[in-house]
């Protein structure tokens, strides 16, 4: 499936760059291969590389890893936002052999000087074969 490539960033992430995800590799061995077409095998995977592709400005990836349902026409991404970090904090599910899973996670990020973090609880399920986002559920007290 071809997808188009979105603009390079000013503050590129290049395949040799830590993973914007956080996990201890490379991004080109890690979420530069989901942004590639390599499908996540498991949701948190997924999630990791939907935040990566938050990183790059990769809206083509965002809306082709979103269900159907829920995902919308088109993102705006603002490249003036600058992702700093992912904090992952639970997930349930997900595995490779699981329909359907969640994973609660805090995005941390700096917009026009200022430091700010977006915690979500977000639900995705198998469609077509592959994990997608379906969007966030309730955060627990």
């Amino acid at each position: 499936m071809s997808r188009r490539t979105s603009r390079p960033r000013p503050d590129a992430v290049t395949a040799a760059s830590p993973c914007p995800c956080g996990l201890p590799t490379t991004y080109g061995d890690c979420c530069g291969a989901r942004h590639a077409g390599s499908p996540a095998p498991t949701a948190e995977l997924l999630m990791r590389s939907r935040y990566s592709a938050f990183a790059v400005g990769d809206e083509a990836y965002l809306l082709h890893t979103w269900h159907p349902d829920t995902r919308p026409a088109r993102l705006d991404l603002d490249g003036r936002t600058r992702w700093l970090r992912l904090e992952v904090h639970a997930s349930t599910a997900g595995g490779p052999f699981h329909t359907e899973g969640t994973v609660e996670f805090t995005a941390h990020y700096l917009e026009r000087g200022h430091e700010d973090a977006l915690r979500e609880h977000s639900r995705f399920v198998r469609h077509d074969g592959a994990w997608v986002y379906v969007g966030p559920l309730p955060l627990a007290g």
